[in-house]
């Protein structure tokens, strides 16, 4: 079934979802008339010779240069190759395939002045598969992702690549493949193309999507890890909690408590001397609590740009008015994925720590390095490093991109919001910390191996039960990465989280 785009009430969720499923939209039938209506004015403007910006003038400091109608078409084209200028390695596939799911569900709010047939067209583009080629870099997150989406916009008018397997292709070959021809700009088309934030939204969309399991994986690591260090559940009781009741911190607490219900491991300690863990033990309902309150705040901030007009001028049919303003300008993204990326950071950060006191056998009472061979054998020594060499990695890709700004277009575009940046480092940021996760993972389960025969608690113990059900221990050195990359991969598998979850109860 097909999936009816307003410009309204996208989800992160069904964004995600439509690119995972390749399930085809189309347009829904009560935005038909906005956008007709907008698309009207435009044409009765340019037969009355209004002076609108970048319609009837050129752009950036060429704003008070008027064109004349006959040019008004090789204006819209020469505005989209002029800034396909980006360089760098292409965009993933599934950005690239998000960014035009978005730009459509943007211009069918019918503020845009298009032609119904470009919407059209695009969303053939889009049902197709078709993938262009774009250059990651280039943006500077303001006038919208200029570079990118001009990427894009030249290459429904035949210019450019795309791809075919893993091979490019010329455009206008891959369109014939398809069946569809070159499309032909009118006035206002290639700039409603490309003035939006479609691009760093686009990798907003698949973080928040990616990172919401991520933060359920992250309180079952920090599960494993009190399992293997004999820590205690008692920071993790509600009364706590409900003492300073932050929603995230509320919720890590329940997951915890829920997944370390019935520990042989914790009984088997209840009465010892240690008065309190360590703060990475002790406080992830503090700091996993607020990555994920941090999280929702994003997300709700994702939400909005997704369903909002984005480009310039703005055509409001009802009134007879264009405005030029400034929608384009991402300062809203880019200030949400520099938050995020310190979060899932913190996320890394904390769980490294976790990792590094596994690996102590002076903190943990565990084998140094979790080997009872070592000397001859250096155990998961080497595992630490690489989590400490991403999480380093991750604080320097922190910084937060939305506090610079460099002026373009001779000053005439002053401030820019560098969102594009913030949202390519924080894509970075969460690949690093998935990995850091997976090896907590790895560390925490081969601690456990030493507590056995005791069990560990109700979602623990399928957790770890799961994971060596294809991850052996490690007796003798390995090779890690392997290890590394196939804990990642059975974590974040649909599977792992069902039957945890099945064991435990839903982790929230």
């Amino acid at each position: 079934m097909k999936k009816l785009l307003n410009g309204s009430n996208l989800t992160v969720k069904e964004a995600k979802e439509i690119i995972d499923k390749n399930i085809p939209v189309d347009i829904s039938p009560r935005s038909i008339n906005k956008i007709n209506n907008s698309r009207k004015l435009v044409e009765k403007w340019i037969i009355e010779n209004e002076i609108i910006y970048g319609v009837t003038t050129g752009f950036g400091e060429f704003k008070d240069v008027k064109i004349s109608k006959k040019d008004i078409e090789k204006l819209q084209k020469n505005l989209v190759i002029s800034h396909s200028a980006g360089i760098g390695e292409a965009l993933p596939r599934n950005i690239v395939r998000l960014m035009l799911l978005l730009r459509i569900n943007s211009l069918v709010k019918g503020f845009s002045g298009v032609r119904i047939e470009l919407i059209k067209h695009l969303i053939k583009i889009f049902n197709s598969g078709i993938v262009p080629y774009i250059p990651s870099q280039g943006s500077v997150g303001s006038s919208g992702d200029l570079a990118p989406l001009a990427q894009f916009a030249s290459f429904i008018t035949g210019e450019g690549y795309g791809w075919e397997g893993e091979k490019l292709i010329n455009a206008k070959l891959l369109l014939k493949k398809y069946r569809l021809k070159p499309f032909t700009l009118h006035a206002k088309e290639g700039l409603a193309l490309i003035n939006g934030t479609q691009m760093m939204t686009a990798f907003a969309v698949e973080i928040i999507s990616r990172s919401e399991l991520l933060l359920k994986l992250a309180d079952i690591a920090g599960a494993l890890s009190v399992e293997a260090l004999r820590g205690s559940d008692t920071a993790f009781k509600e009364e706590i909690h409900r003492l300073r009741p932050h929603k995230g911190q509320l919720k890590t607490a329940a997951n915890l408590r829920k997944l370390l219900k019935a520990s042989e491991i914790r009984l088997s300690h209840i009465n010892c001397d240690k008065v309190q863990d360590a703060y990475s033990l002790r406080c992830i309902p503090q700091v996993h609590g607020a990555v994920k309150d941090t999280w929702e705040y994003i997300k709700a901030i994702i939400e909005t740009e997704i369903n909002s007009a984005t480009d310039n001028p703005l055509i409001f049919y009802k009134t007879g008015e264009h405005i030029e303003g400034g929608n384009f300008h991402g300062e809203p993204v880019a200030l949400a994925m520099d938050f995020l990326k310190i979060a899932l950071s913190e996320l890394g950060n904390i769980s490294e720590r976790r990792t590094a006191r596994l690996l102590d056998g002076n903190l943990s009472g565990l084998p140094r390095f979790l080997t009872d061979k070592g000397g001859l054998n250096s155990g998961l020594m080497i595992a630490q490093y690489t989590a400490a060499s991403l999480v380093s990695e991750n604080k320097i890709l922190s910084h937060p991109a939305s506090v610079d700004s460099i002026p373009t277009s001779a000053n005439q575009e002053d401030h820019n919001s560098l969102g594009s940046v913030a949202a390519r480092n924080c894509y970075t940021v969460l690949n690093n910390t998935e990995k850091i996760i997976a090896i907590e993972f790895l560390c925490a389960c081969q601690g456990i191996d030493f507590l056995r025969p005791m069990r560990c608690g109700m979602g623990t113990e399928k957790a770890y039960t799961f994971i060596r059900k294809y991850i052996p221990h490690i007796s003798e050195d390995v090779m890690l990465n392997e290890y590394i990359s196939g804990v990642r991969d059975i974590i974040f598998s649909p599977e792992f989280i069902k039957a945890v979850e099945r064991k435990s109860g839903t982790l929230i």
